[in-house]
């Protein structure tokens, strides 16, 4: 069965073309919507033999459906330029184990990791997010930010993407600032409303899941960490969200 890779990117000049090479070992052909990066991601991937597409970006779901006309087949990887499949991943997809079943989506277990130090702590494995599916039945959601794989027939599978996204805990902070921002815009967009208590409530509530029922007390400072740090992005999408709704009201 032929495969399509699926990557947007921004300013991936560092990741892509490792990301690339890891997809042709499984795909036929890689397809990237890029939008518009001013760095040499364009220059690599081209180099790499992968199909560019130029195209503001339309926010996380958008951005990928808009990838998928240009895709020529059903079977779609559709990962982020930092993600790389495991081993366990590539011989589920080489072996075709994906056509056992009438499934349209598999979710994949995430490895996400901090510099080389795997976060499998504080609620942040299993991570479980469907990056392959078969397009004719199965979509990216319309969602600006944590887009999700809308599927007739989804399947987890015990089999790992390797995310490596972060060199610091500065860099996870700033991409949580980033998505709380689309996240509270998208939140207004879609008609909610709260009161003055839910930034608090739910920033509360999501450090002690962490910390305490995803047991990030067990690692330490990083555990004590990781834990803040969801709990800024709980409150801050929940705050940024009270600020729109007075700016509204004015």
């Amino acid at each position: 069965m032929a495969i399509s890779g699926l990557v947007i990117t921004y300013n991936e000049e560092k990741m892509i073309g490792k990301c690339i090479d890891a997809l042709f070992q499984v795909c036929d052909e890689v397809i990237i919507v890029d939008s518009m990066s001013s760095d040499k991601t364009v220059e690599i991937a081209k180099a790499k033999g992968a199909v560019v597409i130029s195209q503001s970006f339309l926010g996380d779901g958008p951005q990928r459906s808009h990838g998928l006309q240009f895709c020529k087949n059903d079977w779609i990887l559709n990962l982020d330029a930092d993600e790389f499949l495991d081993t366990d991943a590539l011989d589920f997809i080489k072996n075709e184990k994906y056509l056992e079943g009438n499934y349209d989506g598999f979710s994949f277990r995430i490895k996400n990791f901090l510099g080389n130090k795997l976060i499998d702590f504080a609620g942040w494995y299993p991570d479980h997010k469907v990056r392959f599916f078969k397009k004719t039945t199965a979509h990216p959601s319309d969602s600006v930010v944590h887009q999700k794989i809308s599927t007739t027939n989804e399947k987890k599978v015990p089999v790992h993407i390797l995310h490596y996204g972060w060199n610091s805990l500065e860099q996870i902070i700033a991409k949580k600032n980033q998505y709380s921002t689309w996240h509270s815009q998208q939140l207004f967009d879609q008609g909610k409303r709260i009161n003055p208590f839910k930034p608090v409530l739910n920033g509360l509530v999501s450090f002690f899941r962490c910390y305490i029922f995803k047991k990030g007390f067990l690692n330490g400072i990083d555990g004590l960490s990781i834990s803040l740090i969801q709990a800024f992005f709980s409150y801050m999408k929940y705050a940024k969200l009270i600020k729109l709704q007075r700016k509204e009201n004015s």
